[in-house]
């Protein structure tokens, strides 16, 4: 017997059968990228301009706040689906999410800047790993790729739209209150929104009856994250990748305001650049997420991670020319990014059982993320050092290596129809 949702409706997966819970998905992920992205143009600026920090470490240092916290999150929430539904999860996210707005807008102090980043990286972490894995639970194996590429592509279409709005709100306003606080906004509809989305309990219970492997108890976190960061080889690869591509997300988030400044350009112009960059990785996640699906994970990984690498390449060799440099280098960045993400969370999805996915993701996602804070950390010490140009070379040169290792260790897992499919690496 299939099971049923709450409402007495027989369950089914796909993204046609569940298009409007899909859909009202795609606009709290809308919610979830746009309030990430009052941080884009202005909060580095309000480090240097309105605090007055001269070192570049202590400027990235709401980065570092916001990339641990995050990571540390979205490993926690994996675990937590064990226990909670993922509704639960997705509404105390955004209920963290409520004083940051507020913060970014009359912090009195750098710390309070550093304080709200850590309430994001909560609110980040819950939010988006909700709407990710109530995408995946509702579509099935087979459309894995686009699920996520629509979900990617909401937020980061919300991150690259609030990056441009908050430069113009700065250049006609000042650098806060007003861009932060439109924020309120966000949090105020991704709330609402979230309560009234229905839990995807249901879907994970109908895929599981599917699945050839019993599910059996759940295994552990740590058996989930041992397999998840090394054991499988292909989880292996893909964690890497999506470490150091949002290793160079978080270096690009510090370093080009201040490179990009220190060239002659003005706040919109940044703005511009800031915001082209998370536009063209939102918009092109649609494509490569359904192209992901045909051609399989592996080519769009390995050639984003290069398409990534060149980026970094181009944003130095045009330096002299900043503003065709900076929307150069975000166009081609963005484009190489379009390409990674949706196929890496599908890649992993392929490779975990229905009984850990969501504690797979959750492990993924907590390396993928860390690559904000360690990307602030290499920005921070290579550009008090060595100056802006270095830190974006060694971008270049960490992304490509990336690349490479990614095309030795990530295989394609076939995707089966789901009752001949078996449960990957041995946990069952």
């Amino acid at each position: 017997m299939s099971p049923t949702a709450a409402a007495g409706r027989p369950v089914r997966l796909g993204l046609r059968e569940n298009w409007p819970q899909f859909t009202l998905l795609v606009a709290v992920n809308v919610c979830v990228g746009a309030l990430v992205g009052l941080e884009r143009t202005t909060v580095p600026l309000i480090g240097t301009d309105v605090f007055g920090l001269t070192s570049d470490l202590a400027v990235f240092s709401f980065i570092v706040a916001f990339g641990v916290t995050k990571a540390l999150t979205n490993l926690a929430a994996g675990a937590l689906t064990t226990r909670f539904r993922r509704k639960r999860l997705l509404v105390t996210g955004w209920l963290v999410g409520i004083p940051v707005p507020f913060a970014l807008a009359w912090a009195p102090s750098w710390g309070w800047i550093v304080a709200a980043n850590v309430l994001l990286g909560v609110n980040q972490g819950l939010t988006w790993s909700m709407t990710v894995n109530m995408k995946i639970d509702l579509v099935g194996p087979a459309r894995r790729g686009l699920a996520t590429g629509l979900n990617e592509a909401a937020g980061y279409v919300a991150v690259g739209a609030t990056a441009l709005l908050t430069g113009w709100l700065a250049t006609a306003h000042g650098l806060r209150p007003a861009p932060e606080l439109i924020g309120v906004v966000f949090v105020a509809a991704g709330l609402g929104l979230s309560l009234v989305v229905r839990d995807t309990a249901a879907h994970v219970a109908l895929e599981l009856t599917r699945h050839a492997t019993p599910a059996g108890r759940s295994p552990r976190l740590a058996q989930v994250f041992a397999q998840t960061s090394w054991h499988d080889r292909s989880l292996r690869g893909a964690g890497q990748a999506g470490l150091v591509n949002n290793l160079n997300d978080g270096l690009t988030w510090g370093v080009f305001p201040l490179l990009f400044t220190h060239h002659g350009l003005g706040l919109t112009a940044v703005g511009l650049i800031k915001g082209l960059y998370p536009l063209l990785w939102g918009i092109g996640q649609i494509p490569s997420g359904h192209l992901a699906d045909r051609i399989g994970r592996k080519p769009l990984i390995v050639t984003g991670m290069l398409v990534q690498a060149a980026a970094f390449v181009l944003a130095l060799a045009l330096i002299d020319r900043p503003l065709l440099a900076g929307v150069l280098s975000a166009v081609v960045l963005g484009l190489g990014t379009a390409l990674v993400y949706p196929a890496l969370i599908a890649s992993v999805s392929d490779h975990a059982h229905p009984a850990w996915r969501a504690g797979a993701l959750g492990v993924y996602r907590f390396w993928r993320d860390i690559g904000y804070a360690a990307g602030a950390l290499v920005a921070g010490v290579l550009a008090d050092t060595l100056g802006l140009n270095a830190t974006v070379i060694a971008a270049a040169a960490l992304t490509a290596g990336s690349g490479l290792l990614a095309a030795r260790w990530i295989t394609e897992h076939p995707r089966r129809p789901p009752e001949q499919a078996d449960a990957p690496g041995g946990i069952s």
